[in-house]
């Protein structure tokens, strides 16, 4: 029961008193308001779990789970003033048996407010996890049966390798060739995109063999990630052993998501729904990791029911920014296999190759997602930089002892480095070296005299921005990138780099929000350059943004038509997926911090392709209290589909 003190507390009482200490947005107070005035009758538990439930969805969650034991943590946070626990009475058994008597609650989706289980939802995010695991069932469900000879055939030639060992790239293209739907996972290095370009060119070539040509679309969540893999695909189709006009066949530019879909100016609503599908027989997302629930539910909903889909991703990438956590949810069991003894037959049968080691026990029974999973497990990039191999494998594997020895062992390619705060270590660390800011501002200010040269010069300054990139985990605060960045730039101008004004040559800054008009969206990077243009039949140096699009075409555009911008010398870890950079720094702040996970630490370590170097501001503990948290989301997408 409430103590004394918060006994004579409305309900309203409580939530603004919850929202006055951070525990909820103005947002839930609002939706428990909405649903007091539908409900008169409603308890002060139920509003105040509505409240909760809502509140869920900022920490990416799309439930509140009332029999997880993570459960007070959900509500709470890691340490709460114990006289507010005090306002939420009872325990969760009490709470269930509160809201499967309330008008708001049922388990059909009639209601504001839906209870499946344990699972306390608001409509809206049970509504969009039915539909995304129903579509996954359906395509799973379409079977595309290809003759066995036909596909063993047509394989061989396209992994031509005589290795004993199994090669996953070989299988998840089998897989992934017999349904609606494949999933195919795997840590960079492990040859995603090969996997992907040899896939195309073995559906492509077995549909031209029966006169018939399929209709292939590309897209990633993020401009960045589908520039990234248009280049990587464009130099790969180009070397796969396919006859001409099956090569000639294969789509090499990739489009974000938005763009995808259909994206409609001001309005949250695409072009292509279920009324209006997309027009494609074979549908590629990369980084699927990113793609929150929302987004994957449009996206399935865009879709015609004869489309094959196929998904890439690190599985063990940091989940969507917003709620959800697909590829996640998808891949749970993906390090298993899980594969039943007919799925072990076809791939003997087509790729000669024996995955019994992964097959399906008592203790872990597969389902049919799991026989159209495949996780890469051979790091082909580990060659080349072995150090941030290791290091990236022992923090996925939590595994501390190994983390240190990765530092001490490949000195060469990972550093650690103590730091001051009231030092300059870290402004002195990114302004020099080939790859530091001191040499890219050098450039930027010796421009081309010619215009027809201005493209290619912003296209070689964007490609060194990628050189080197600041990491935080953290957005605000001293050690957040709001800070580092100001930091940074008031270093700049100490230097006599960069002036005392908002827009100056230099000046690299990311997209916060989709802009439609432009076609920019958000994540995209640019960098503020002069751009020689005719001003009173006069050629002159006008301030301008460069950002190269998903095809490689730059695209200039005027500082004062971008307002939805920030600087970019440090960006979130979150906002670096999809991007891949030769010197990562990941900034750690003073002390542990809930934001900081395994997961987190993992995506810094692999955005890194030659060094990595960790800066930390406290103590080793705080990179071991990473490590060992692991992020976690609520959600039923995996049970629904694991049933």
């Amino acid at each position: 029961m409430q103590t004394d003190l918060f006994s004579a507390l409305t309900w309203e009482d409580a939530l603004l008193l919850l929202r006055d200490n951070n525990l909820l947005r103005d947002l839930d107070v609002a939706i428990a308001r909405f649903l007091n005035q539908q409900c008169p009758q409603a308890s002060y538990e139920v509003l105040l779990l509505a409240a909760f439930t809502s509140n869920q969805q900022a920490s990416g969650h799309l439930c509140l789970d009332l029999k997880n034991r993570q459960l007070a943590t959900q509500l709470w946070g890691t340490s709460p003033p114990p006289e507010l626990v005090t306002l939420l009475p009872g325990k969760p058994d009490d709470w269930l048996h509160d809201l499967r008597q309330s008008p708001l609650v049922s388990q059909d989706g009639n209601t504001p407010l839906v209870l499946d289980g344990s699972r306390l939802y608001l409509r809206r995010n049970w509504a969009r996890e039915v539909s995304v695991a129903e579509a996954i069932d359906q395509r799973l469900a379409t079977v595309s049966p290809l003759p066995v000879k036909r596909l063993r055939d047509a394989l061989t030639r396209l992994f031509p390798s005589a290795d004993d060992q199994t090669d996953w790239q070989q299988v998840a293209c089998a897989l992934a060739s017999r349904s609606g739907i494949g999933i195919i996972t795997g840590g960079p290095g492990t040859g995603k995109t090969t996997t992907v370009v040899r896939l195309l060119g073995l559906l492509q070539s077995l549909s031209m063999a029966s006169n018939q040509r399929l209709r292939i679309r590309l897209a990633a969540p993020t401009g960045k990630a589908a520039a990234r893999l248009t280049e990587s695909i464009g130099e790969q189709v180009q070397q796969l052993d396919v006859v001409t006009a099956v090569r000639d066949a294969i789509p090499t530019e990739v489009t974000t998501l938005h763009r995808l879909l259909g994206t409609r100016p001001d309005s949250r609503h695409f072009r292509h729904h279920a009324d209006n599908p997309l027009h494609a027989d074979l549908v590629v997302v990369d980084e699927a990791s990113m793609i929150d629930m929302d987004m994957m539910a449009r996206l399935l909903e865009a879709l015609s029911p004869h489309t094959r889909l196929i998904l890439l991703g690190d599985k063990d990438q940091l989940a969507s920014v917003e709620a959800g956590a697909v590829m996640g949810d998808l891949c749970r069991h993906a390090h298993q296999g899980r594969y039943k003894q007919s799925t072990i037959d076809f791939v003997q049968d087509t790729c000669g190759a024996d995955i019994s080691n992964y097959q399906e026990t008592e203790q872990a029974p597969g389902n049919a997602l799991a026989q159209q999973t495949a996780m890469l497990r051979t790091n082909w990039r580990s060659k080349d930089s072995p150090g941030i191999g290791e290091l990236a494998r022992a923090v996925n594997e939590e595994n501390l002892p190994q983390v240190r020895k990765a530092f001490q062992q490949y000195n060469d390619s990972l550093h650690r480095h103590p730091l001051r705060s009231d030092g300059q270590q870290l402004e002195t660390q990114l302004l020099n070296g080939s790859g530091g800011l001191r040499a890219l501002f050098n450039a930027v200010a010796t421009p081309p005299t010619q215009r027809q040269d201005f493209d290619g010069w912003a296209a070689g300054l964007l490609k060194q921005l990628t050189h080197q990139q600041l990491l935080s985990g953290l957005r605000s605060g001293p050690f957040g990138v709001e800070q580092l960045n100001q930091r940074i730039t008031r270093h700049l101008q100490q230097q006599d780099l960069a002036p005392e004004r908002e827009w100056y040559p230099g000046r690299p800054v990311m997209m916060t929000r989709n802009d439609y008009q432009l076609g920019l969206m958000n994540g995209d990077v640019g960098l503020t350059l002069p751009l020689l243009e005719q001003r009173n039949d006069k050629p002159e140096l006008l301030l301008r943004v460069a950002f190269q699009l998903p095809d490689g075409r730059i695209k200039w555009v005027l500082p004062s038509r971008l307002d939805g911008v920030e600087t970019v010398y440090a960006m979130t870890v979150h906002k670096s997926q999809g991007s891949e950079f030769r010197h990562t720094l990941l900034v750690l702040p003073d002390a542990p911090h809930p934001l900081l996970t395994r997961e987190l630490i993992y995506t810094a370590v692999t955005r890194a392709r030659d060094r990595f170097t960790l800066l930390e501001f406290g103590k080793p503990a705080v990179l071991d209290s990473a490590v060992k948290k692991r992020t976690w989301r609520a959600s039923g997408l995996a049970e629904r589909l694991f049933k």
